[in-house]
């Protein structure tokens, strides 16, 4: 009898995303009853397009938060807030309203991203920092040398194309930028579930012994998967100054703490080894739910982070409980 009961547990158990999905229609209807919500069909469309539009951002960092949380040991980048900003910043600054520029200034931002990454997996594979000490230290330096270059001065002006592609509807209703996060979201999964990058980190993610003893080179795998997530994180730079038509040094930090919690609710697990960018992408979505519910409730962006905070403190402190009564 206990084994039918066990065996029935497991057979209607919701996975995270599916649970994160769910939490985020129920999020969504109560947003509609709220003074400023939808009152129709076609305004809850708008909206909804609205919020996904918004959750883009968010998960487009939160792919390479997937990436090196997967990788274990404590994997985690808190240099990707400050990544975002110089992402921004380069293209609004070097662009300047030019569409010729648009190619190589995204090549630049991607490169520059990526040699921060570098230098984060470098420092944590053979100087053997913590992750967190190490992308901390990082953050800092990049923050610290966009105000020394910038000197607190920036000027420049968004290329009209990057307006049009992210911060309108290419067809009715439906953002440019749900494009862009379509092609983002397929090519995560391909890699994650489709390639040897993906087995291998999965792999090292649950055991890096066992993965190294396997023949994978972990300390490659790793150093890569830290140049992705800087990457990812300077990308989502540049395509947030098409949406915002603005720059500023600070402005990826809002976004660090929900790139960080989008991937726990989404159900990867924070020590490593099983996740998936759906995941991802539901708990982006549930993240912006409530920053749009905490918006429109007039609460100032500064009591925003610490609910953010403590919302990341208590999926930490309930993950912490589940691995003390798994050992």
């Amino acid at each position: 009898m206990n084994d039918t009961n066990l065996k029935t547990r497991k057979k209607f158990r919701i996975s995270p995303p599916a649970t994160a999905l769910i939490i985020a229609l129920v999020l969504f209807l109560l947003s509609g009853l709220l003074p400023n919500g939808f009152n129709d069909f076609s305004s809850a469309i708008r909206q909804g397009m609205n919020i996904l539009r918004l959750a883009s951002f968010i998960a487009i960092i939160g792919a390479g938060q997937t990436l090196v949380i997967i990788s274990g040991s404590e994997g985690i980048d808190l240099s990707a807030g400050s990544l975002v900003s110089v992402g921004a910043l380069i293209t609004y600054i070097l662009i300047n309203g030019n569409n010729n520029l648009i190619l190589p200034v995204l090549l630049l931002v991607i490169v520059t991203g990526a040699f921060v990454g570098l230098l984060n997996g470098l420092g944590i594979m053979y100087l053997k920092i913590s992750p967190f000490v190490m992308t901390l230290g990082m953050a800092g330096v990049v923050q610290g040398a966009v105000i020394l270059v910038t000197k607190g001065y920036y000027d420049g002006k968004v290329a009209d194309i990057m307006t049009q592609i992210i911060a309108r509807d290419l067809i009715p209703d439906v953002p440019g930028m749900i494009f862009v996060w379509i092609l983002i979201g397929g090519l995560m999964t391909i890699l994650l579930e489709r390639t040897k990058y993906g087995k291998q980190l999965f792999a090292i993610g649950v055991n890096r012994m066992t993965a190294r003893l396997s023949g994978v080179r972990v300390t490659r795998m790793v150093v890569l998967t830290y140049v992705i997530a800087g990457a990812m994180a300077a990308f989502a730079g540049f395509l947030l100054v098409g949406y915002t038509q603005n720059a500023g040094p600070n402005l990826g930090n809002q976004y660090l703490f929900p790139s960080i919690i989008a991937v726990a609710i989404g159900g990867t697990q924070m020590s490593g080894g099983k996740g998936s960018y759906f995941g991802t992408i539901a708990g982006a979505i549930v993240i912006q739910l409530i920053t749009s519910l905490l918006t429109t409730m007039q609460l100032p962006q500064a009591l925003q982070q610490i609910i953010f905070g403590s919302l990341l403190l208590g999926i930490l402190v309930i993950y912490g409980r589940d691995k003390s009564l798994r050992a």
